[in-house]
């Protein structure tokens, strides 16, 4: 609370939090209405094609692969939303803020590696470490650890590892496909917070009274941070599971429909492969917690292609990149894609030739 706020009658406090409360409560009741429905709507999809499936309805070819990838992706992408979901939820409501912000006590050149690892003590998703990040960087991270923390920390997540092990079919193949991913992750996040975040704070976030207000209380009862925690789990459940039936819809349509010579002159050469399934990735704008099983679907392109999809996705998306507008100012975007796509598009053709 600031000081016109503390100057303010008593009164007309009172009038102001009843006001933000009344606000507050209409927003969670939409909230209530709406993602149900659509959970709802996307459940009853998902059991029409998996009966569909099952019946064996559809005899042609194309509808036959389009129900077969549809069904098996988005069957084995689901358990590991629900645990991004437990993972954001928790943090969102159990985690203090203090506990981040004592990153900003540490020297510089301790503060960018630790933040490139801090997605494997704080695992959320590319959606929840926007927020976090600006926070750090508003509480006095180096806004080079803070931009290294939001781009690492969706790929350092364990949870997404441990997709991306299962996606590849586990053994070896698992194994290079994860090293890889946190191999090139953490290249391209810790080169874009040296890149970028040689800037002021001031000059790199937008705005906002909420950057020096009050850290949200974790001392409420037990009863209050419940009802948090499963509004959270289900709001995060339901918007990263919408994301992951489409991807698997729209991946299913593709090797279902375009001719398999097209596709696999696209996935045989290199350089176009790799950038064809990068703005791929920026158009699904999946979440990182199940996008591997996505990736492994695009048969027809190489391993270093699949890779760029998976390193690039929780990098620059559609949805991230209204996030960052919010966030961010508005010559972020473009200097990100600058400086993170030719790092993405090597770092593949590498590992492309190493694992030959």
């Amino acid at each position: 609370m600031d000081r016109t706020e503390l100057a303010a009658p008593p009164f007309v406090r009172e009038h102001r939090v009843s006001t933000a409360a009344r606000r507050l409560r209409i927003a969670w009741q939409t909230r209530t209405v709406s993602e149900p429905a659509l959970g709802r709507l996307l459940g009853l999809f998902v059991l029409l094609v998996a009966a569909a499936a099952q019946a064996g309805l559809g005899h042609g070819p194309a509808t036959q692969t389009f129900l077969l990838v549809f069904s098996s992706i988005v069957i084995e992408a689901l358990p590991f939303i629900l645990l991004g979901a437990l993972a954001s939820a928790a943090i969102a409501v159990y985690l203090p803020e203090r506990t981040l912000g004592s990153i900003a006590r540490l020297p510089l050149g301790l503060q960018i590696p630790t933040a490139a690892l801090g997605g494997v003590a704080f695992p959320v998703c590319e959606c929840g470490s926007v927020p976090v990040a600006r926070r750090l960087i508003a509480r006095g991270v180096h806004p080079a650890a803070g931009i290294t923390f939001m781009l690492a920390s969706p790929v350092m997540n364990p949870i997404v590892l441990t997709s991306t092990w299962v996606a590849y079919g586990g053994h070896t193949r698992g194994a290079e496909m994860v090293v890889g991913r946190a191999t090139l992750g953490l290249i391209a996040a810790t080169t874009a917070g040296w890149a970028i975040g040689r800037t002021r704070a001031p000059d790199l976030l937008r705005a906002r009274a909420s950057d020096h207000g009050d850290e949200h209380s974790h001392d409420d009862d037990h009863a209050g941070r419940g009802v948090a925690f499963a509004g959270h789990l289900v709001a995060d459940f339901l918007f990263m599971g919408k994301f992951i039936v489409l991807g698997a819809a729209l991946s299913a349509f593709v090797q279902a429909a375009l001719p398999e010579s097209f596709v696999s002159t696209l996935g045989g050469a290199p350089v176009l492969s790799s950038l064809a399934l990068m703005a791929v990735a920026y158009l699904l704008s999946l979440c990182s917690e199940a996008d591997a099983f996505i990736a492994a679907s695009f048969t027809s392109f190489t391993l270093g292609a699949q890779l760029a999809f998976l390193v690039f996705g929780p990098i620059a998306d559609i949805k991230l990149s209204v996030l960052y507008g919010a966030t961010f100012r508005r010559w972020f975007v473009p200097r990100l894609l600058l400086v993170t796509v030719p790092v993405i598009v090597v770092g593949s053709l590498i590992f492309e030739a190493m694992i030959r």
